[in-house]
């Protein structure tokens, strides 16, 4: 008797389980100088990169300039994705010329 009480709770509680499904989230591609990353109403432009932190400027609206910040990787990193930034354009790959 003791067993089936034992049973009958063990499978009400896994009727009330959940079940979760992972969804695949594109991670965002590495920060590269040069890239210009679009935010809604904005634009930001990836200027020098360090081991920890990112010089880049932020264009809001149809401003001609805007001034240089500093921000660590992983903060910038982080906002982009909670703005939902998409990346507009990459730099071209460098070119090694020879010397001759």
């Amino acid at each position: 008797m003791i067993k089936d009480a034992f049973r009958n709770q063990f499978l009400c509680y896994l009727a009330g389980l959940k079940t979760t499904t992972q969804r695949s989230r594109a991670s965002l591609p590495p920060l590269q100088t040069g890239q210009v990353w679009g935010l809604e109403g904005s634009n930001l432009h990836i200027g020098l990169i360090g081991k920890t932190l990112v010089h880049y400027k932020h264009f809001k609206g149809d401003t001609k300039r805007a001034p240089i910040s500093l921000s660590g990787k992983a903060t910038l990193e982080k906002y982009l994705k909670e703005k939902k930034a998409v990346l507009l354009q990459n730099p071209a790959p460098a070119t090694v010329r020879a010397v001759a």
